[in-house]
C-alpha cells in the first residue's frame, strides 16, 4: 500500500484521525462482530477476565489488572496493542507523535507552518505506538513527563525556557498510543501525583515549561494487591482515577492449567514430533502440584505460586527423560513421576514459605507435594481397582528401586514381579503391554498412588519399600520413617 507522504496527500485520502481510545474501542467492535477470537494465547479467562476487559475498552477507561505473579497480566497488556490500527500517521521526526492536524508539539506546530501541505509524513506502527516501564523506586517524574534538556539548548541556541529545549519522558512519548506500567504500587506517591492531570484533564506539564501538552493515550498498570503494604501502595485519588479495576487469578481448572503449560512450555525442542511423548497423566501431576501448593498452609498465599512453576517444571522433566534417553538410547522419550522428582529444583525457587514452611525446608514441601499431587491424579485414574496384591508383596518384605536413569526394560523386568501391577496398570489406558516406556510410566503414577495413600513407602532414593513406623540405626537411635510418619518427606 502507497501510503500518503505529506499533508496535501493525507488530506487528498480523507484521513480523519481517531482519538487511541476511540480506535480500540471501533477496531474491538469490529472483532466481536467479525467472531475474531480476543486476546490469543491467553487461558482460562474467557468467562472472567476478557469480558471485563471488553467492557473497560468499550467505556474507553483507563485500567488496572490486579492479581498475583505469573497470571499473565503483561502479557494482557501487551496484546491490547492489536486493537489499535495497523499504522497512524504522524509529522515526519515528531518525538510525541504528533497529529499532522493537530501538533502539540514547538516542533510539530514550527514545521507545519513553514511548510504547511508539504509538512512530510511519516507512519508508524502498532508496536511504536505501546510504551511499557516497570515501576521502580527509582523512577522519576522526569522519566515519566519530562525535563528541561540543557544539551538540546546549547546545540540549538534556544534559551531554556524554549519549549525546543524539552527532553520528553515517556507518557508523551506514547502520545496517540498505549503507556503501560507494571508493578504501579511500587512507583513513589509524588510520581503517582503526576498522573493525575492525564487522567483527569488529559494533559500534562512539564517542569519548568509554561505549557500543558493535550496528550491522547491510554493508560494500562498492573499491580500485585498483596505487595501494597509490603512494598508501597497505589495513593487513593490515583485509584480513584482508573475507570476499571479488573481481578486476574490462577486457572481455576486442571484442563486449563494444563492447556496454558502445554502452550508455554518449551517441550517442542525435537526435530522428530514423534520422538516426545509425554502422557496425559504426568502433564495433570504437574499442574496439581501447583494447585497443591496454593492451598499450602506452608506456601505464601500472599506471594501466590506462579503458573511458571509448572511451565518450568514441566520443562524439567521432559529434559530428565531426554537425559536418560541420552544415556540409554530408549526411543520414544515419555517421562514418568520419577524425573518430577528430579525437577524438584525448578519448583523450590517459585514457592515463598511462611515461617513454618522455612523450618521444614522447601525440598521437603516438594517431595510432599508430589505425593500429593499424585495420589489426587492415581484417584481419578484408578477408581475401584484393587491393588491389594501388590501392596502384600511389599509388606512381605520386598523392595523396588525404579532409577530416573534406568531404560524403560529393565523398569518392566523388575515391575513384573510385583503381583498384577502391570495388568492393573493398562486398565484406564489405552496403550498395550509390549509399549514399555508408557507402562513404566503408569506403574510409577500407581507406586506413587499408593504412597499417597499411606500403603506403601518411598525413601528420598525412589525406593518403594512397605509401610514400617520407625527403625532403629545400629547405635539403637529410632529415625521416623521420613516417607511415613513425617508428613514432609
Amino acid at each position: 500500500m502507497d501510503y500518503p507522504r505529506n499533508l496535501r496527500e493525507l488530506k487528498s485520502s480523507r484521513y480523519q484521525t481517531l482519538s487511541v481510545k476511540d480506535e480500540l474501542r471501533l477496531n474491538l467492535i469490529r472483532k466481536l462482530r467479525a467472531g475474531q477470537k480476543l486476546f490469543p494465547g491467553i487461558v482460562g479467562y474467557d468467562d472472567t477476565v476478557i469480558p471485563q476487559l471488553v467492557n473497560a475498552i468499550l467505556s474507553r477507561h483507563n485500567i488496572i489488572l490486579l492479581g498475583l505473579r505469573g497470571q499473565a497480566k503483561s502479557r494482557i497488556i501487551r496484546q491490547v496493542t492489536e486493537l489499535l490500527d495497523e499504522r497512524i500517521p504522524i509529522i515526519a521526526g515528531s518525538e510525541v507523535n504528533d497529529d499532522p492536524f493537530r501538533p502539540i508539539s514547538a516542533y510539530g506546530r514550527r514545521l507545519l507552518g513553514q511548510q504547511g501541505d508539504m509538512t512530510p509524513i511519516e507512519w508508524i506502527d502498532r508496536d511504536a505506538r505501546f510504551v511499557e516501564k516497570l515501576a521502580t523506586p527509582d523512577v522519576t517524574v522526569a522519566d515519566i513527563i519530562g525535563d528541561v534538556d540543557p544539551i538540546k539548548a546549547a546545540k540549538g541556541g534556544h534559551l531554556l525556557s524554549d519549549e525546543l529545549t524539552i527532553h520528553y519522558g515517556l507518557l508523551p512519548r506514547a502520545n496517540r498510543g498505549i503507556f503501560a506500567i507494571n508493578e504501579l504500587p511500587d512507583l513513589a506517591g509524588k510520581i503517582q501525583v503526576a498522573l493525575f492531570n492525564i487522567m483527569q484533564e488529559g494533559d500534562v506539564q512539564i517542569k519548568g515549561y509554561p505549557v500543558r501538552l493535550p496528550l491522547d493515550v491510554m493508560l494500562l498498570f498492573s499491580a500485585n494487591p498483596e505487595d501494597y503494604t509490603a512494598r508501597g501502595k497505589i495513593i487513593t485519588p490515583l485509584k480513584d482515577r482508573i475507570g476499571s479495576e479488573i481481578t486476574t487469578h490462577y486457572p481455576k481448572e486442571l484442563p486449563s492449567a494444563v492447556e496454558i503449560t502445554r502452550q508455554e512450555a518449551w517441550t517442542d525442542r525435537f526435530e522428530d514430533k514423534n520422538r516426545l511423548l509425554v502422557p496425559d497423566f504426568i502433564r495433570e501431576v504437574v499442574e496439581q502440584i501447583a494447585f497443591e501448593a496454593r492451598e499450602d498452609n506452608h506456601v505464601d498465599k500472599h506471594s501466590g505460586v506462579s503458573q511458571r512453576l509448572p511451565i518450568t517444571v514441566m520443562e524439567s522433566v521432559v529434559s530428565n527423560a531426554e537425559r536418560r534417553s541420552l544415556l540409554t538410547g530408549e526411543e520414544p522419550i515419555v517421562p514418568r513421576i520419577a524425573d518430577i522428582y528430579a525437577a524438584i529444583p525448578s519448583m523450590t525457587g517459585k514457592m515463598e514459605l511462611e515461617y513454618e514452611g522455612e523450618q521444614v525446608g522447601a525440598k521437603r514441601i516438594a517431595r510432599d507435594l508430589i505425593k500429593r499431587a499424585a495420589g489426587e491424579i492415581f484417584e481419578g485414574y484408578f477408581v475401584g481397582i484393587d491393588f491389594s496384591r501388590a501392596v502384600q508383596w511389599f509388606d512381605e518384605g520386598n523392595k523396588l528401586l525404579l532409577a530416573d536413569s534406568a531404560a524403560a526394560v529393565e523398569c518392566v523386568t523388575l515391575l513384573e514381579a510385583v503381583p498384577e501391577l502391570l495388568d492393573s496398570a493398562l486398565i484406564p489406558f489405552e496403550f498395550d503391554r509390549t509399549d514399555n516406556a508408557r507402562l513404566v510410566a503408569a506403574c510409577e503414577l500407581v507406586l506413587e498412588g499408593l504412597y499417597a495413600q499411606n500403603k506403601i513407602s518411598r525413601n528420598e532414593e525412589g525406593s518403594y519399600t512397605a509401610v514400617t513406623k520407625a527403625r532403629k540405626d545400629r547405635r539403637g537411635m529410632i529415625y521416623d520413617d521420613l516417607t511415613e510418619t513425617s508428613k514432609y518427606s
